[in-house]
């Protein structure tokens, strides 16, 4: 009878991708240790191979503090999922620092922090994986979306080069480059959402309004299907380096494959002034 791999999952509250992931590695078999900054936000995750504890992300003493418990228990991690993420939504200028220094704090510094505590432990035995939870805006990022592109491509950079650094330790490094999934993270997150009244983009703000909209996530990949799909993947004897998941992933790599200029004109006029006219003619 073989031992079930121990997977630690961040950001895990329900509805979201965190929460179908633990589900799905439960169901295959492994013991899940589920993380969020409150326990209750995790409560409907009843499977028994699933255990719950808090950790923040954004604070150091949180992460050594779940890890250190999680090893006492179990004695070692196998898999580490940083998927734990905020949003950030508005144009560049208009997002305030506070909000840009939390997303960079929960989106990248937050993987390192987990990262830096569970690689040891990984180390010493000559195996684990890491799977950071990119996106393809983190490849080509999309109008209103800066702040968070820039967060996603610096996890991309971290996780190219965890990727090189943990080849001597036997550690695999997965870089997952999400598309589109039905995760209500927007609907969360929504509390303070939009540019300021003193926005220099006025005759934009019913398209930046719709870019928080909790219901654009509906064309997402099912969180059950995204799920299958990923878990299959990590849980391979030797998992990728890198995959692409979820809705637009495959639009996004044809994009790639163009001058970036043409594409950034062509997004501009397909997500901004199209839907722009489209709302002004519908008034």
């Amino acid at each position: 009878m073989s031992i079930p791999q121990v997977v630690l999952v961040t950001g895990c509250s329900a509805g979201g991708i965190g929460f179908a992931l633990c589900q799905e590695f439960a169901a295959r078999g492994c013991k899940v240790y589920a993380t969020a900054r409150r326990l209750d936000a995790m409560a409907t995750l009843t499977h028994p191979n699933i255990a719950q504890l808090r950790m923040d992300v954004t604070d150091d003493a949180s992460v050594k503090a779940a890890i250190a418990e999680l090893i006492e228990r179990e004695g070692h991690i196998d898999i580490l999922v940083n998927n734990a993420g905020m949003t950030c939504t508005g144009p560049v200028i208009d997002v305030d620092d506070e909000r840009i220094q939390r997303a960079f704090d929960t989106n990248v510094f937050g993987v390192v922090r987990t990262s830096r505590a569970v690689i040891p432990h990984m180390a010493a035995r000559k195996s684990g994986s890491i799977v950071n939870i990119g996106s393809f805006v983190g490849e080509l990022t999309l109008p209103f979306a800066g702040i968070y592109a820039g967060t996603k491509a610096a996890l991309h950079a971290i996780t190219d080069a965890l990727y090189m650094e943990c080849r001597p330790f036997n550690i695999s490094v997965v870089l997952v480059s999400s598309g589109g999934a039905q995760s209500d993270i927007i609907k969360r997150e929504n509390q303070n959402a939009g540019p300021p009244p003193t926005t220099l983009f006025t005759n934009y703000l019913d398209v930046i309004r719709a870019r928080f909209d909790p219901n654009a996530t509906s064309a997402g990949t099912p969180l059950d299907q995204y799920a299958r799909e990923l878990v299959g993947k990590v849980l391979r004897t030797d998992p990728p380096r890198y995959f692409a998941i979820g809705y637009g992933s495959t639009m996004i790599w044809v994009l790639r494959q163009f001058p970036r200029g043409f594409v950034y004109r062509l997004l501009w006029n397909q997500m901004v002034e199209k839907p722009r006219a489209a709302l002004a003619k519908s008034k």
